[in-house]
Parts: structure tokens; C-alpha cells; sequence
């Protein structure tokens, strides 16, 4: 959530930098500071109020003790008076904080200086580039196809059980599956991150602290009794460790990873482009997720572009990194790149993780502050990313590494597997 005093001192930057993401902010940031204008009005009422109340019940103690209790009655009669008015101030303000934070939650993140206008994924910038292209000498099967006949995926067992979009992994897909999770926890805590296993259902407040409520509560799978959901991603547990805590400088740069199950609803979804493993309403991911110093943000965030590339370097994956434009980024994102690996049979690239700088804005909302070296309190800075997300994954290892007779292993993975080829 961006701060008020920002929004209140650059209100027109703050309406130049939300039309990169598309939205039209000019209406609901007057709105917000008409409102915040009010606010502090009554909040200086409030307070002058309370002093009063305060200063009169001193004067009415002496008063009594001078003996002059009829002049200690009428004072008492005003304090009466007050306190009721702050009683009705205290409502009236709570009423206006309420209605501007109703407005606050509505406005995206502010984009980087970095991040270009664009409208959709076409408008995206591609920033980097690694490994060639898989040529094949027979036509490629699709993963589904090769899933099938090295029977390693159920997709029509998954539908029976459960529905579309949770597949059953058996034998080898299974120990895949497994050995996948392994190589990107290691890697990750080679890396210097602490590994954590969190709950797979989190509450109101975690889901709005990392702004997943109120933006997406429609793709969140939710337990309405208990007021649950079940997580889209690790980040949303392990970043609300930190909800309501105030660090230390020196506690910087907090490293974490977590491996857990996802669960998207992805209402809407549909088509070619949703077959087999390349979209899932439960998948497996390993999350990397930093909270860092304001100052040395955009330093984690390269780190963690770094990682995430050496992974799919070792899986020896071609991909490419793109930073995301204005049009395509979340709502809750200052800078994002995502990284798409190559689909050899289906010949497209296919995104396998995002990484992400929210600079202060998952901080506010969750009240996630550090001392400074000076002693003040300042927000903190978040950032996460997919280290990796496993299906699109999957899929394109399946298909890049198909040769006549069945699936070649990548050597990085061997010692995870156990095996070197999938076959019949």
C-alpha cells in the first residue's frame, strides 16, 4: 500500500509513474487526500479535545481542594461535554480512515523509473538470453504426449479424483517431481538462504498483508468457515513471518526459501495454451524471498536474477529474462522480471518464474519496519521470487531432452533422480 505523506507531497508523480501501469489515478488520489485533509482536521480536534479533558480534570481535582465545589461541579459538567465530543470525533475519524484506506488498497504499486509503458506481454523488454534452441531430427512430442507413454503423468486420473488442473505424477514423473524440489532447496541454501516449511493455508491478514486480498481474492482457493486460504505461493507465508516486526540493520539482507504446494484458481483460463502441466490449479514451487535495506534492494534483486538464471543454466534449459512493462506487471510490483524457457515441441516459450522488488509496498500494509542506524523506524523493503515453479519446468525438460528411445536426465539432476533416462 503506498503512504499517505508520499502521496499527499508528490501527488503528481504519483499520478504520472500509475499511468506507466496503465491506471487512471487522478479521481481516487483526490479522493484520498481530500479525505486525509480531513482526517488531520479531526485528528487536531480529537487531540485539542483531549488536552482540554485532561486539563480540566487536573483544575477540577484542585478545585475541590480549595473547597470551591460548586465551580468544580459546572467544570465537570463542561468535561462532560467534551468528552463527549471526542467521543463523536473519535467515531468520525475512524469512519474517515476507513473510507481512505478503502481507496489506499485500490492503487497499485508505483513502477521503477526503469519500467516502459506497454499494454500487454508483447510490450515486454527481453533483457537477456541463454542457450540455443533444441533441434530435433524426428518431429518433438508435446510433454502430455511424452508423459503418456512413459506413463509418468496422469492428467485423466488427476481429473477423475479431483478435477482438471491437478495431475497424479507416478514413478519416475513422481521422483522427478522430488528430485526437482531438492536441487532448488540446495541450491537456494548454497546460496546463503534459510530454508522454512510453512502452513499451506494462511489467514485475512497474511493474504492482505502481501496484497493478495482484496486484488485477488477471486483466484484464491478460500475455506470460508474457518476464513483460510489455501496459498498461491510460499511468499505469502514466509513474507508475513515478518508482519508487525521491526528489525535491526544489522539483521539485513534476511535470505529465506521455502518449498510448498500452490493452489491457483485461475478462473478464466482456458485453451491450447493451458494443456498438460503449462497451467495448474495445484503445482509444486520453490520460493526465494528477501526482505531488504531500502538502499541495497535493487542490489537482492539482481542477486536473485542471478540465482534463478543459474538454475535454469544447470538444467541446461535455454531461457530469457524479460522486464516486464508497466501494462503487464502485478498490482503489487515495483520492477519484475520474468524468466521463460523454451518449449521444444510446443515452439514457445513458456515463463517459469518471476522476480520481484514491492519496494515498501507489501511493507506498509504488514507494518514490517527496521531501525535505522540513526535509530528511526523505516519501512523495509520486499522482494521474491520462483526458484523455480515446477511444471512449466518439467514440461520443457521432458520435451527439450527427448531422444530415440526416451528422455535424457540433465547431469545436475542425476544425483537427485537416481536415474539418468526415463524409458518405457
Amino acid at each position: 500500500m503506498l503512504q499517505i505523506g508520499f502521496i499527499r507531497d508528490h501527488k503528481d508523480e504519483v499520478i504520472r509513474r500509475l499511468a506507466v501501469k496503465n491506471f487512471k489515478a487522478e479521481e481516487i488520489i483526490s479522493q484520498i487526500i481530500s479525505l486525509d485533509e480531513k482526517r488531520r482536521e479531526t485528528q487536531k480536534n480529537l487531540d485539542d479535545g483531549l488536552a482540554e479533558a485532561n486539563a480540566a480534570a487536573k483544575e477540577i481535582g484542585a478545585l475541590y481542594q480549595k473547597g470551591l465545589a460548586s465551580e468544580a461541579g459546572a467544570l465537570k459538567e463542561k468535561t462532560a461535554r467534551i468528552k463527549e465530543q471526542t467521543r463523536e470525533l473519535s467515531l468520525v475519524l475512524d469512519e474517515i480512515t476507513s473510507q481512505m484506506n478503502d481507496l489506499l488498497v485500490q492503487l497499485p504499486n508505483l513502477p521503477h523509473s526503469s519500467v516502459k509503458p506497454g499494454h500487454s506481454a508483447a510490450d515486454n523488454e527481453i533483457v537477456a538470453e541463454w542457450g540455443k534452441i533444441p533441434e530435433f531430427t524426428v518431429e518433438a512430442k508435446p510433454h502430455w504426449e511424452l508423459a503418456a507413454a512413459y506413463d509418468i503423468i496422469d492428467f485423466d486420473l488427476g481429473s477423475k479424483v479431483t478435477g482438471a488442473g491437478f495431475p497424479f505424477y507416478k514413478g519416475k514423473g513422481a521422483k522427478l517431481q522430488r528430485a526437482l524440489i531438492n536441487f532448488f532447496l540446495e541450491e537456494a541454501i548454497n546460496a546463503g538462504y534459510t530454508e522454512f516449511q510453512p502452513p499451506l493455508f494462511v489467514n485475512e491478514d497474511s493474504a492482505y498483508g502481501t496484497g493478495q486480498l482484496p486484488d485477488k481474492d477471486s483466484q484464491m482457493y478460500a475455506i470460508t468457515l474457518d476464513k483460510l486460504y489455501a496459498i498461491p505461493t510460499a511468499e505469502v507465508p514466509i513474507t508475513n513471518i515478518y508482519r508487525d516486526v521491526i528489525l535491526k540493520a544489522t539483521d539485513f539482507p534476511v535470505k529465506n526459501v521455502a518449498y510448498s504446494s500452490c493452489f491457483r484458481r485461475e478462473a478464466g483460463s482456458y485453451g491450447k495454451d493451458v494443456r498438460g502441466l503449462n497451467r495448474l490449479h495445484q503445482f509444486d514451487k520453490v520460493e526465494i524471498v528477501h526482505i531488504a535495506h531500502p538502499d541495497t534492494s535493487y542490489e537482492q534483486l539482481e542477486q536473485m536474477r542471478a540465482h534463478v538464471a543459474s538454475l535454469l543454466q544447470k538444467l541446461e534449459l535455454p531461457f530469457r529474462i524479460l522486464r516486464l512493462c508497466g501494462g503487464d506487471m502485478s498490482f503489487t510490483s515495483a520492477l519484475t522480471y520474468d524468466f521463460e524457457v523454451f518449449s521444444g515441441a510446443q515452439k514457445r516459450w513458456l515463463e517459469v518464474s518471476s522476480v520481484s522488488n514491492f519496494e515498501n509496498f507489501q511493507a506498509n500494509r504488514m507494518k514490517l519496519r527496521f531501525k535505522d542506524e540513526e535509530g528511526k523506524i523505516r519501512l523495509t523493503h520486499t522482494l521474491n521470487g520462483s526458484a523455480l515453479a515446477l511444471p512449466r519446468v518439467v514440461a520443457a525438460l521432458l520435451e527439450n531432452n527427448q531422444v530415440a528411445g526416451g528422455i535424457r536426465i540433465p547431469a545436475a539432476l542425476v544425483k537427485y533422480t537416481g536415474f539418468e533416462f526415463i524409458s518405457r
